[in-house]
């Protein structure tokens, strides 16, 4: 899929062309939402939100980045909104936890500690200030690179690398024994 072309042939108005992009982006957005939301916000919902979002958003597009970063600079947006309107802390649990690292645990017994490790992480990462839970998700599941993080959260590369510092250090804190 040519993105530019999508994008300009919707603007032009042929609306039906954005199913394109709602198709290649929908698991990406809905695996974002949920990574930074957790399991007590409404994941198609906010899905949802986002791609309306972003249709109307598409107008202010300039074509100087990426379509995946624009989408995922809207998601973080939409979701950031929502748990501020909540004004909670959003927990993953062990119901529906952030995605973990493929184990190869040999035995029952460090299953059950790795396990424990895991879900003490995932409650800390909760935790941690919006900016801080944001730019640690998106490097850590996402692969993001600092660079890619700082246009996403439209900030400098030296504040995501403070913030994602912060974030391992306040981890830390809270895991400490």
């Amino acid at each position: 899929m040519d993105e530019e072309e999508v994008i300009r042939d919707i603007l032009s108005g042929n609306v039906n062309r954005y199913a394109e992009i709602v198709k290649t982006y929908q698991t990406i957005v809905a695996d974002l939402c949920f990574k930074m939301g957790g399991p007590t916000i409404d994941i198609p919902e906010m899905t949802q939100q986002v791609f309306v979002e972003l249709y109307t958003a598409l107008p202010r597009f300039q074509f100087k980045s990426k379509l995946s970063t624009f989408i995922y600079r809207i998601t973080v947006n939409v979701v950031c909104k929502e748990l501020k309107y909540r004004k909670r802390v959003i927990v993953p649990t062990d119901d529906n936890p952030l995605p973990d690292r493929p184990s190869e645990q040999p035995n029952v017994e460090q299953s059950i500690i790795r396990d424990e490790q895991l879900r003490q992480l995932r409650l800390a990462i909760g935790k941690l200030h919006p900016e801080q839970r944001t730019a640690l998700v998106l490097y850590t599941y996402n692969d993001f690179s600092y660079n890619d993080i700082a246009e996403v959260m439209q900030c400098t590369t030296a504040k995501v690398e403070a913030l994602i510092f912060r974030a391992r250090k306040n981890l830390k804190k809270m895991l400490k024994p």
